[in-house]
């Protein structure tokens, strides 16, 4: 019995030893060529982005403004749920939030197609409402929140010194890193912003979101002031950037200002920038923006003092429009095809370098970055001061599975490219294809007078955190170019 025994346990060995190098044989061609050829493109986005190092002997001097918040980051599905917010059968857009009804209709309009949006909500017991149900969800997140803290931030994580516009309590600035100067007022409260994140796939009622993504609600008291423009502006002549970033402007989006109160302030904001010296770069990171004046009034008093814009996949046909002469558009392709994206950055640099020829005064446009889902586009002007643009659009990547996924090491079983095998450089006809290639995943070509580099994202499909996203990803793409 027992050498019957230890024959059946030897035999069960062998068998279970044939067995896995015969799944090994015969594992998935597809499966296995797939897997090879994220690691050769993860490999090759690496060397590129380490191709540029930072400096040991000088660090790069960033500021940015204004605002920032403490972000509660929930599951948008669950709070809406705890708030016995039933599923609408009228997904609607709503330029601010008044009701329940409101938030359930236009959460469900951009649920569906996994667009980023971000809304102010008019009714102070409605929003103290959801921060308290927020509060209690088992597995909510506190965060640093706002444009400027986020890219502060990734500045200071890549090596910058960096000098932060905002007004924050002593909690909140007793967190961020070493490197970053707080320029602004101390209150007891800060501004919070509740991140409703939702997964690929997630459902609502009959909704099903296409892609992970978050809705985000606010009811800010300092932020669309501005309200540290004046104590920043003290510091920057002394601090002398390299660059200075704006961002977080969209706080002032339906904003009940009293009347011209917030052309005053961006008129205050347009001189500042004005008065910035020819040797720091200036960069206005755009947002999720549908009060049409104040697009206008961007165009009016930021766009003119601005060397680069940055900008995700809905807010660059937005900003298109109103170049255009046309309504905001308010929903776009949130999936849009590299030659769509290319023929608008083309145009939006055309339309904004136009302008400023016409205006003859502030800076021309000479840096583009447009972030997708899908992929990094950056434009650059040919002997302007930005440079190493094909490690900056590689290291732009790169960080958005790293911030996605909520790690600095990429794991490559929680990823996936979703861009083309190849792409038109152009919707219109005859125009150049251009293959992904696995040992150079970075595209860079010459047009009229500027450079086009575009690099695929190794998609994060194992979602931490999609807020912040666009912020970090901006950032550390500006980092290598100054």
């Amino acid at each position: 019995m027992a050498i019957e025994l230890h024959s059946g346990v030897k035999y069960g060995s062998f068998l279970s030893l044939a067995v896995v190098l015969v799944a090994y044989w015969f594992r998935s061609p597809d499966s296995s060529v797939l897997e090879d050829r994220l690691d050769a493109v993860l490999s090759s986005l690496l060397r590129a982005e380490r191709k540029v190092g930072m400096s040991s002997v000088y660090r790069p001097r960033v500021a940015i403004g204004f605002g920032g918040c403490v972000d509660i980051i929930v599951d948008g599905v669950t709070l809406l749920n705890k708030m016995g917010l039933k599923p609408t059968d009228q997904p609607l857009h709503h330029d601010y939030i008044e009701n329940a009804e409101q938030l359930a209709q236009s959460f469900a309009y951009f649920f569906s197609p996994g667009a980023a949006s971000e809304r102010f909500v008019m009714n102070d017991t409605l929003f103290s409402d959801l921060v308290e149900a927020s509060r209690e969800l088992p597995g909510n997140r506190w965060s640093i929140g706002g444009n400027a803290p986020v890219m502060a931030s990734r500045m200071a994580l890549e090596g910058c010194d960096v000098l932060l516009g905002g007004s924050f309590s002593i909690d909140f600035t007793d967190i961020l890193s070493q490197r970053i100067t707080v320029a602004g007022n101390t209150v007891d409260e800060p501004d919070i912003h509740l991140i409703l994140e939702y997964p690929t796939g997630a459902t609502w009622g009959p909704y099903t979101s296409r892609r992970a993504n978050r809705y985000i609600v606010h009811s800010d008291d300092h932020n669309p002031y501005l309200d540290s423009m004046e104590q920043f502006q003290e510091k920057l002549n002394s601090f002398k950037p390299d660059l200075l970033v704006v961002g977080g402007l969209q706080m002032m989006d339906n904003f009940p200002f009293k009347q011209r109160e917030r052309e005053a302030l961006l008129g205050k904001l347009a001189k500042m920038l004005s008065s910035a010296s020819p040797q720091t770069a200036v960069h206005f990171e755009m947002a999720s923006f549908v009060d049409e004046s104040l697009m206008s009034d961007l165009l009016e008093f930021v766009l003119p003092h601005s060397d680069s814009l940055g900008m995700n996949e809905q807010e660059l046909p937005n900003l298109l429009s109103i170049f255009r002469g046309s309504n905001l558009t308010v929903l776009s392709d949130p999936n849009p095809r590299v030659a769509t994206v290319l023929d608008q950055m083309r145009e939006l640099y055309r339309l904004v370098n136009q302008r400023h020829r016409e205006a003859g005064t502030g800076r021309p446009l000479t840096r583009l970055h447009v972030h997708t889902l899908a992929f990094q586009a950056i434009i650059v002007k040919r002997g302007s001061k930005w440079k190493n643009t094909m490690s900056a659009t590689a290291k732009a990547s790169l960080t958005a599975n790293r911030h996605v996924c909520g790690s600095p090491d990429i794991d490559l079983s929680k990823a996936r490219l979703i861009m083309d095998e190849s792409f038109s450089i152009s919707r219109q006809e005859g125009s150049q294809r251009i293959p992904l290639q696995e040992s150079r995943p970075v595209s860079c070509w010459d047009e009229d007078g500027y450079e086009v580099c575009v690099a695929p994202v190794l998609v994060c499909t194992e979602v931490y955190q999609t807020a912040g996203g666009g912020d970090n990803i901006s950032a550390a793409g500006l980092v290598l170019q100054i």
